[in-house]
């Protein structure tokens, strides 16, 4: 909840044991915590009562004491109320905008994974997802690291994890390196996934009606089907080029070099790029910038 990241953690079924145990493992890798917020699924509402049941055959109170002081082990379940998905708007969104890429993707081509190729692509997805830029603080400072995004906070490191080397195509799905398979459909992921991820920060479809002019000073993040996988570019507007109708259809922007020496700062100075609107997604206007 504090650094808006994901985890995806596959599980054999909806029981509750299929639950508890996908929690224990996401607990051996993520460390303790304080609480879990959900919908009423039935497989969380049962992990909640075994749970409860098991404290009741020892000291309870004494126990509670204990681990609430030691922040770990005692984990609290708050659960929306029944029918309201709503409540749980910060991580529900999340969960849509992998499952409707994720769903229609491994349907085509999931009978080409066995469970060791599909939970090393739920951890390409989970990265991916993790990659998106949180803030824009500083972002023209040469001396400035990159954007913070959930993945500095998850593994405390300023480095972008880029793909493997090498080209990943359709064929790599019937090849016999099973790990180009997962390379192929992370790239898959990354393509429709980014995409959709751009339509909820500037829902437009089509241009009906004249919208809000690019203004100096708004940060933005640029379309470019060649960024490696995982790169978000961001630029801020340095200078608007208005058409004859007051329109403004191209800008230039101030981006930062992605190369980063060993303390997390960029190594050259912003440069400047001429980009159309159309390749450009708002992120923060000028006046929250």
């Amino acid at each position: 909840m504090s650094s808006r990241a994901i985890h995806i953690e596959p599980a054999n079924s909806l029981e509750t044991d299929a639950f508890i145990n996908a929690l224990r493992r996401f607990l051996n890798v993520r460390g303790p915590i304080r609480q879990i917020r959900s919908d009423r699924g039935t497989n969380f509402v049962g992990a909640n009562n075994v749970m409860m049941k098991g404290l009741k055959e020892v000291n309870q109170s004494k126990v509670m004491e204990f681990l609430l002081r030691q922040q770990c082990d005692w984990i609290g379940f708050k659960f929306n109320v029944p029918a309201a998905s709503h409540m749980g708007g910060v991580w529900e969104r999340q969960i849509r905008t992998v499952r409707s890429v994720l769903e229609p993707l491994l349907r085509e081509t999931g009978t080409q994974l066995d469970d060791e190729s599909f939970r090393t692509l739920l951890t390409e997805v989970q990265n991916i997802v993790n990659s998106r830029p949180l803030t824009t603080d500083n972002l023209s400072d040469h001396n400035s690291p990159e954007p913070l995004t959930p993945n500095h906070l998850l593994t405390l490191k300023s480095k972008i994890l880029l793909p493997p080397p090498g080209i990943f195509q359709r064929p790599d799905l019937y090849s016999r390196q099973r790990w180009r398979r997962v390379q192929h459909l992370s790239n898959e992921f990354w393509y429709r996934w980014r995409r959709e991820y751009f339509q909820t920060l500037q829902p437009r479809q089509k241009w009906t009606k004249p919208e809000r002019n690019l203004h100096i000073g708004d940060v933005v993040i640029i379309k470019d089907d060649n960024q490696p996988r995982n790169y978000w570019q961001l630029g801020r507007v340095d200078l608007v080029y208005p058409s004859d109708d007051g329109l403004v259809r191209k800008v230039k922007l101030l981006v930062g070099n992605p190369n980063l020496d060993q303390k997390g700062r960029r190594k050259q100075a912003p440069s400047y790029l001429d980009r159309p609107i159309q390749k450009l997604v708002l992120l923060v206007p000028a006046s929250e910038a």
